[in-house]
């Protein structure tokens, strides 16, 4: 399947910085919860990522992540995911986080 341009434009992705790390025990799957800051109208959202391979919570206090901002909010046990926080898998199938590669204003739309 081909996606469209029109397509790309209807994911509202951003950048954020996270603000705050925590264990997430009562996931399923190993997971942490995430509050990552995209400033402005957005604010502070939550997320949960599994990405306990590469991650400890320490490493994730401001550190900027790519993630989708319009996506509808999604229960994941306790926790009500707002964002999807976007990585890619490494040869082992473990998440790498996405973002950028120098300081960016949180916010900023990906383009």
């Amino acid at each position: 399947m081909t996606a469209s341009y029109d397509d790309f434009l209807k994911l509202d992705i951003r950048v954020g910085t996270v603000t705050r790390a925590e264990p997430f025990p009562e996931a399923r799957k190993p997971a942490l919860k995430l509050w990552v800051d995209f400033g402005g109208d957005i604010g502070v959202k939550q997320s949960s990522a599994q990405i306990t391979v590469h991650y400890t919570t320490e490493d994730l206090v401001g550190r900027q992540v790519l993630a989708v901002v319009n996506f509808p909010p999604r229960q994941i046990g306790p926790v009500l995911s707002e964002v999807l926080v976007l990585g890619l898998p490494d040869a082992a199938g473990a998440v790498v986080l996405i973002g950028p590669d120098r300081p960016v204003p949180d916010g900023g739309r990906m383009h």
